[in-house]
């Protein structure tokens, strides 16, 4: 969370009980309507007079709590008249069990940003036939879990599983990773290159075209990757790291 956040007074887990209690007793100032203070709260909340980059406010499932979700893509908890904040996930205590949704919401939320980006803007690995299901990936050319990866993509297809393929080079936009990605998304056949640089090949093409690599790379820290390669599953769902062609057939309820 940002610093500005991080100077409301911290709460320990004792802390955290003590600030539901608060919350649940509060006298609201705001009208009772949850959507009009949810409205209300995104334009007054602050801390230390200054105000807070919302851009949004929703209500939750507790009474008079709402989610405020930030410019950063970070989100927490705060009460109607912006007086205490809670960070951390919010459960429901259902009869299946446990659901973090909190982890609903940002898969939704990452889902929604990932489905903006045009196909013109990745690099696509399909097969033949229609695909059945479509995983997008966070990708860095000189990761050896994404060549791994890459490697995988032949049999992926084969299953009906099409990979798009987003920048995200892990050194940030200054190292000599970030110009080769450039490169490939600058190339006539991007496909072609993505495989060449997976594969060490020193690529020949230009980096000084308009291409997508550094607003890919914000949108990968924005949506929480924190390492490649990320695959984001068509609901949303952040898996990070390696996942052999086979395991990530079964989490998309294709037989492989």
């Amino acid at each position: 969370m940002p610093n500005t956040i991080h100077e409301v007074e911290p709460m320990s887990r004792r802390g955290t009980f003590h600030f539901l209690a608060l919350a649940t007793a509060a006298i609201l100032p705001f009208a009772a309507n949850a959507d009009t203070v949810a409205e209300q709260l995104a334009q007054s909340l602050s801390v230390n007079g200054q105000a807070m980059p919302v851009t949004e406010v929703s209500p939750t499932p507790l009474a008079d709590i709402y989610q405020v979700h930030l410019e950063t893509g970070e989100s927490f908890y705060s009460n109607a008249d912006g007086s205490h904040f809670l960070v951390g996930d919010l459960f429901e205590n259902g009869e299946d069990g446990l659901v973090n949704l909190t982890e609903q919401a940002r898969n939704q939320e990452r889902a929604e940003a990932l489905a903006a980006i045009d196909e013109d803007q990745r690099v696509i690995f399909r097969g033949v036939q229609e695909p059945k299901a479509t995983v997008t990936v966070f990708t860095d050319t000189s990761c050896p879990y994404c060549v791994q990866f890459h490697e995988q993509v032949p049999a992926l297809n084969e299953m009906g599983i099409a990979v798009h393929y987003l920048a995200f080079p892990r050194s940030g936009m200054q190292g000599e990773v970030a110009r080769v990605m450039q490169q490939v998304w600058c190339a006539d056949n991007r496909s072609a290159a993505m495989t060449q640089a997976k594969q060490g090949e020193t690529l020949k093409g230009t980096s000084d075209c308009d291409n997508p690599v550094a607003s890919q790379y914000d949108l990968g820290m924005a949506v929480g990757v924190q390492g490649t390669p990320a695959i984001v599953l068509p609901d949303g769902r952040l898996v990070p790291g390696y996942v052999p062609a086979e395991r990530l057939a079964r989490m998309l309820d294709i037989e492989g």
